[in-house]
């Protein structure tokens, strides 16, 4: 498992907030709220992505017509590439220069995302090209 921070282009940071994972602009003493994703390769280009040292774990859910993004309670460590039913926590990781998309690997075509306005959760869209949500990330291993 290794350490990355990640920031999206227009530089909000993912923090905690009331258990859900947003996104937002931290400064000064807030800085430290920030939340580090924890990664766990689970082939070439796939990643496992959780927070809170691998305790919590983004997941791809989608029921009847609505796909959305949640955080489950499991340990990254237990998740295996060989089980379907964790298929729902991998992520495909696309890199162009800097900047990274993550697309789900159980719902093809939803990407993470963050929204415009600052402190909104982090979130799923199946629209990237569209510009009321952010694609595309910063992410870099945490020294």
């Amino acid at each position: 498992m290794q350490a990355f921070r990640i920031w999206d282009v227009n530089q909000k940071t993912f923090y905690l907030r009331n258990n859900q994972l947003v996104a937002g602009y931290l400064q000064g003493p807030n800085s430290k709220l920030e939340e580090k994703l924890n990664v766990v390769p689970v082939e070439p280009g796939a990643l496992f992505l959780g927070i809170q040292g691998g305790k919590l774990c983004l997941a791809c859910v989608g029921s009847g017509d609505e796909t959305r993004l949640q955080l489950e309670a499991v340990n990254i460590t237990d998740l295996s590439k060989n089980k379907e039913q964790d298929k729902r926590f991998a992520f495909i990781r696309s890199d162009s220069g800097l900047i990274t998309s993550f697309e789900s690997a159980a719902c093809p075509g939803w990407f993470l995302c963050t929204s415009l306005e600052a402190d909104r959760p982090v979130s799923l869209t199946n629209m990237p090209k569209e510009d009321m949500m952010v694609t595309k990330f910063y992410f870099q291993p945490d020294r």
